[in-house]
């Protein structure tokens, strides 16, 4: 008979478990204050009422019929479905051909050169925009939908180099040296060998490329003419014209598509640690 392990070893004293409790409930408390506000939105998306308010005076589907029915948000929706893909797959070649490189070469700058591809990510992305457009405007890639996919490929790169660099840290790179020495070219030592044991970090880099390309709002603000607006961009027009729930309704449909993409995340997460404790 099997018993259940005990929450706390028997020489614990009274201050130990008093702080034990205090740092989860802290925990639980920050958790709240992250996720409440969030889920704050989804019964709104519900309301029959024309106007975001609490207490909800009915319960309706009409605003997700809305989003579906509009023509203004399904042209939004396909152009997230253009750019947001051709972006990640921009963001995730050039990403990870850039973190190979950094990783497995050595020479002076290499930092430096590091620090810019994440720069992205770290510098404010109003300046990023701006820099955008005073670049792409003069080679006529403004209002275009191969400028607004370079650009949001630029704001994936990041991710991916740090995710794949990350996974190529415990790489064995003998691997590809015993490969090439076989007869094997270069190209198919990588779909063979150096792809296989990357492949969780690309893809999580993947998923984050695409998350960030299908949240952007303000780099398309800069670039995107009215045929290539994107639902953020809908949707932040629709706040300032007219706070409808039908935004509600699709920051819904989005909320559900985000925890999609983190639980598919921690899915290879998981799987990465678990193939890491086999080997």
């Amino acid at each position: 008979m099997k018993f259940a392990k005990p929450l706390f070893a028997p020489h614990t004293s009274a201050i130990e478990r008093v702080w034990y409790f205090t740092l989860r409930g802290l925990a639980v408390l920050t958790l709240l204050y992250l996720i409440l506000p969030v889920l704050a939105i989804v019964p709104l998306s519900f309301s029959s009422s024309t106007f975001l308010v609490y207490p909800i005076p009915g319960w309706s589907m009409r605003w997700y019929q809305n989003l579906v029915m509009s023509d203004e948000w399904r042209m939004a929706a396909k152009n997230s479905f253009i750019v947001g893909p051709a972006a990640t797959l921009v963001a995730t070649v050039l990403g990870t051909l850039a973190a190979i490189g950094i990783t497995k070469a050595n020479f002076r700058g290499k930092a430096l050169l590091m620090a810019v591809l994440i720069s992205p990510m770290i510098v404010p992305v109003v300046v990023v925009g701006v820099g955008m457009y005073l670049f792409f405007a003069p080679l006529g890639l403004a209002n275009t939908y191969l400028g607004l996919i370079l650009a949001h490929a630029s704001l994936g790169v990041p991710f991916v180099v740090t995710t794949v660099s990350a996974t190529l840290q415990g790489f064995n790179y003998n691997l590809v040296r015993a490969s090439l020495s076989l007869g094997a070219n270069p190209v198919s030592t990588f779909f063979r060998i150096t792809l296989p044991v990357i492949a969780p970090g690309v893809i999580s880099g993947a998923l984050f490329a695409f998350a960030t390309s299908f949240d952007e709002v303000v780099v398309t603000l800069f670039l995107a003419g009215a045929d290539q607006t994107t639902l953020p961009r809908q949707m932040f027009t629709g706040i300032r014209e007219n706070i409808s729930p039908t935004i509600a309704a699709l920051a819904t449909i989005l909320i559900v598509f985000s925890t999609s993409l983190l639980l598919a995340l921690e899915w290879l997460r998981g799987r990465n640690a678990a193939r890491a404790v086999k080997a």
